[in-house]
C-alpha cells in the first residue's frame, strides 16, 4: 500500500479534526501547519478528518492554523462527542438568512423605486456584506498571497460585480454560495459517518476483575492478562479468550455475519461484538490499540487517505485546469472589448462568470468522496479494502483464481468411504489407521482420527512410526509392519490388482482422496476422504459470472482427478491441480499475462506469493488473523465467500459513479462556458452550475452507502 512513511516515529502525533469542510480548506490547513517552524512533516486525511504531525506542535498552534475554517483539533485517542449545532443557530446560516431577507427587500425596492435608487443599492450592498463577510475575509487574504481557491475566485467575482454595478447579482451569488457551502459540508459529514460509526462500535470502558476486586476502567488502562467480565446484553470491550462461561456472540459489527456465533471456553472474542445470552469471563489478549476493530479502523483510515488512480489523474488535471480557466476568464473579459469593439462592462461580467463556473470543486471532489463512502460501507459489512487503488482494480477484474482448501471447500476433510479387503472389517481398518495417524499432522490424518473417535472403534498401539514424505506413513502394530498412504506408495512395493485400481479411479473421479492401508504384501483396506465443498460455493461462482467475471480458476495441490471433480461440480471455468506454492505463483503470472486484471482468493498465509502477485489479493477470514489482514489487498473479515460478489458489485458501482461524477462535472462546465458565446451566462447561473455540480457529485457518491450485502 502506498503511504507516506515518517522517518522518526517517536515525535509523531495523530489528531482528529472537527469542522474540516472542503478539500481546498484541507489543503490550506495542511500548508499552514507545514509553515510552523517546529513541524517537520504533516499528513492530512480528509476522508477520515484526521491529521498526523511529525515535530513539535501544540493543539493551540494547530487550531490557529485552522482558524480560517474554525477547525477543532483533538488527540486521536480522546473520545469526542461532536456537538451538533442546530442548523438555524449556525453563525454562517444566520448570516445567509439575513442576507436572503435583505435580497428580498432589495428586489422590492428595485421594482418600487428603481435599480439605481440609493436604497436599492444600499440594501443589496448590505446583503453582500452580511452574507459574504466570512467569505471575503478568507478570499482577500488568499488574494494577497496569490492562492486561488474557490473563495478567492468568488471574492473576485463579487467585487467585480459590485464595481460594474451588478449589485443584485452580487448579492444573489453570495447567498447561493453560502447555501451551497452548507449543503456541501452536510454531504461530506454524511460520507464520513462510515468511519465514525466504526469508531463507536467498541465500548471505551471495561469491567475488570483483579484478584478479589471488580473495577470498571478505561480500555486504555486494561493490560494483557486482565480478566474481563461480560454480562448478557453487553458489548465486549477488548479482544480476548473465553476462560469461563458460554454464550452466543453477535459479531456483525466486525465480520458482517448476521447469525450469532456460539462461544465456549478457549474461543476467541473480539472488541465491539455483542454478548447476547450468557455471562463470560474473558482473558484479555490484546491492548486497546491492537484489537481487531482498532486495526480495521486504522487500515480503513489509511485506505481512505490513499489516492486512487482516477483521483491522481483528476488532481493532475486540476493542477493545470485552474490556471487555464483563469486565463480563459481574462481573455473573455478583455479580448472582445480590445479587438472587437465589445462593451467592457458586459465582457468583464462574462469573464467573472467564467471565473466562477470554471472552479474545479466538483471535479476535485468527484473521486475521493466516492472512494471514502465505498470503503466505509465495505468495512461495515465485514470487508476490509485497503485503498482506493484496490477498489478500482477490483471493479475491473475479469479473472478470479481460488485456492481450494479452506476457500471453496471447508478445509476440514471427512471420511466418506471405508472398504475392507483380505478378511478385515471396517472397524479394524479404521482402528489400525488411527493408530498410525495419531503421530501425523496431516489434515487427512485428522479426518481418520475424528471418524475413529466418532465410531468408538477399538484402540491399537503403534510403534516405530515413520513418515514417508509425500506418500504416507508406516508403523508396527501387533508385530506387523503396516503402511498407510497414497496408491503410489503401494505400487512401489507390489502390483496393485486391476479391479482395485479401477475402484480407486472410480472413487477419485468423485472428487475424493484415496488412502490405502496394508502391508508390504497386500492391501488390507481403502479409506476415501473428501474435503466438503462450502455451502453456497456453487451459487457464488454463478453470481460472479453474472457480474461479468469471464473466468474462474481453481488452483489446488490436490491431484488432477479430485480437482476436476470439484471444479466441475462448482461450475468453474478451469482447474489447475497438483500445484506447489511456487506453481500457484506461476499460474497467477500466466493468467495476468493472458487476461490483465486477476484476483487471487486464498487464506492469506499459504497463498502469500500468489496473493502478492495478483492484481488484487483477497484473503479469507481476516478476523483475528494478522497475516490475512496484512498480506492481502482485501480481507473478508468473516470466513465468508458470500462477501466476494458483494465486493465485486460494490467496486463496479464505485467505478461507475466515479465515471459519472467526472463526466458530469466536465460536461456541466463545458455547457456553462458555451453560454458565454450568446451572452447567456450570468453570475447566479455560473454559481448554480459550479456549486450545484459539487452537491450533485457528492449526493451521487453517497448512493454507495445504500449498496448492501445480501447473503
Amino acid at each position: 500500500m502506498l503511504k507516506r512513511v515518517f522517518e522518526v516515529a517517536d515525535n509523531t502525533n495523530s489528531y482528529r479534526l472537527q469542522g474540516l469542510s472542503c478539500t481546498n480548506c484541507a489543503a490550506k490547513f495542511e500548508k499552514n501547519i507545514r509553515d510552523i517552524d517546529t513541524v517537520e512533516d504533516v499528513q492530512l486525511n480528509f476522508g477520515a478528518a484526521k491529521i498526523t504531525v511529525q515535530g513539535e506542535a501544540t493543539i493551540e498552534q494547530l487550531e490557529e492554523a485552522g482558524a480560517f475554517d474554525r477547525i477543532k483539533v483533538f488527540p486521536e485517542r480522546q473520545r469526542v462527542t461532536e456537538q451538533k449545532e442546530v442548523f438555524w443557530k449556525k453563525t454562517e446560516n444566520i448570516a445567509a438568512l439575513i442576507s436572503l431577507f435583505l435580497i428580498i427587500i432589495g428586489y422590492i425596492t428595485h421594482f418600487q423605486l428603481g435599480e439605481a435608487h440609493p436604497l436599492t443599492i444600499g440594501t443589496f450592498l448590505a446583503a453582500i456584506f452580511v452574507g459574504g463577510l466570512s467569505l471575503f475575509k478568507i478570499g482577500l487574504i488568499n488574494l494577497t498571497k496569490l492562492q486561488f481557491d474557490m473563495k478567492t475566485l468568488m471574492t473576485i467575482a463579487v467585487i467585480g460585480a459590485v464595481i460594474i454595478g451588478e449589485w443584485a447579482e452580487g448579492a444573489v451569488v453570495v447567498f447561493l454560495f453560502a447555501v451551497s457551502e452548507a449543503l456541501e459540508s452536510y454531504s461530506i459529514d454524511k460520507a464520513r459517518k462510515s468511519i465514525k460509526s466504526l469508531m463507536d462500535i467498541a465500548p471505551n470502558r471495561a469491567i475488570i476483575k483483579r484478584g478479589s476486586e471488580t473495577i470498571e476502567i478505561d480500555v486504555e488502562d486494561v493490560v494483557i492478562g486482565d480478566l474481563m467480565l461480560i454480562k448478557p446484553g453487553q458489548k465486549i470491550a477488548m479482544d480476548g479468550e473465553v476462560i469461563k462461561g458460554w454464550s452466543s456472540i453477535n459479531q456483525a459489527a466486525i465480520t458482517g455475519e448476521s447469525i450469532p456465533v456460539q462461544k465456549n471456553q478457549g474461543d476467541e472474542v473480539f472488541a465491539g461484538t455483542l454478548n447476547e445470552e450468557g455471562s463470560l469471563e474473558v482473558r484479555v489478549t490484546k491492548y486497546a490499540e491492537d484489537t481487531t476493530i482498532a486495526k480495521i479502523i486504522h487500515l480503513v483510515e489509511e485506505a481512505q487517505a490513499e489516492k486512487a488512480p482516477s483521483q491522481q489523474f483528476v488532481d493532475k488535471f486540476a493542477h493545470y485546469y485552474t490556471p487555464a480557466i483563469m486565463l480563459v476568464a481574462l481573455f473573455v473579459a478583455i479580448i472582445p472589448p480590445l479587438f472587437f469593439g465589445g462593451v467592457w462592462s458586459e465582457w468583464v461580467y462574462s469573464g467573472l462568470a467564467v471565473l466562477v463556473v470554471g472552479c474545479p470543486c466538483a471535479l476535485v471532489i468527484s473521486t475521493p468522496v466516492a472512494i471514502v463512502t465505498a470503503i466505509g460501507n465495505a468495512a461495515r459489512n465485514g470487508v476490509l479494502i485497503k485503498g482506493g487503488i484496490h477498489l478500482e482494480e477490483t471493479g475491473r477484474l475479469e479473472v478470479i483464481a481460488f485456492d481450494k482448501t479452506g476457500t471453496l471447500t471447508e478445509g476440514k476433510p471427512e471420511v466418506t468411504d471405508i472398504i475392507p479387503f483380505a478378511g478385515t472389517g471396517d472397524e479394524e481398518i479404521l482402528g489400525i489407521s488411527r493408530a498410525i495417524e495419531e503421530f501425523s499432522q496431516h489434515p487427512l490424518a485428522s479426518a481418520i482420527i475424528r471418524k475413529a473417535k466418532q465410531d468408538s472403534v477399538e484402540t491399537y498401539t503403534a510403534d516405530d512410526f515413520q513418515s514417508i514424505t509425500g506418500k504416507g506413513a508406516t508403523a508396527v502394530i501387533n508385530s506387523t509392519d503396516y503402511y498407510i498412504g497414497s496408491p503410489n506408495l503401494f505400487e512401489e512395493m507390489f502390483e496393485i490388482p486391476i479391479d482395485l485400481k479401477e475402484k480407486i479411479k472410480t472413487i477419485q473421479i468423485q472428487g475424493k482422496t484415496v488412502m490405502l492401508l496394508g502391508t508390504k504384501q497386500e492391501v488390507k483396506g481403502l479409506i476415501a476422504v473428501a474435503d466438503q465443498i462450502r455451502k453456497g460455493s456453487q451459487s457464488i461462482i454463478q453470481k460472479l459470472h453474472k457480474l461479468g467475471i469471464k473466468k474462474t480458476v481453481m488452483l489446488t495441490g490436490d491431484n488432477q482427478t479430485v480437482g476436476n471433480a470439484i471444479g466441475k461440480k462448482l461450475g468453474l471455468s478451469e482447474t489447475k491441480a497438483e500445484l506447489l506454492p511456487q506453481d500457484k505463483l506461476t499460474s497467477i503470472k500466466a493468467l495476468s499475462e493472458q487476461s490483465g486484471n486477476v484476483a487471487m482468493v486464498g487464506d492469506g498465509v499459504n497463498d502469500a506469493p500468489a496473493l502478492a502477485a495478483a492484481t488484487t489479493g483477497i484473503a479469507m477470514g481476516g478476523a483475528g488473523t494478522d497475516a490475512a489482514i496484512e498480506t492481502a489487498d482485501i480481507a473478508l473479515i468473516a470466513d465468508d465467500l458470500e462477501k466476494l460478489p458483494y465486493t465485486i458489485a460494490l467496486s463496479r458501482k464505485t467505478l461507475a459513479i466515479i465515471k459519472q461524477n467526472i463526466s458530469f462535472s466536465l460536461a456541466l462546465k463545458v455547457a456553462a462556458l458555451l453560454l458565454v458565446i450568446p451572452g447567456w451566462l450570468t453570475l447566479w447561473l455560473a454559481i448554480f452550475a459550479d456549486m450545484g455540480a459539487t452537491i450533485i457529485v457528492v449526493l451521487n457518491s453517497l448512493r454507495l452507502m445504500k449498496t448492501k450485502y445480501s447473503a
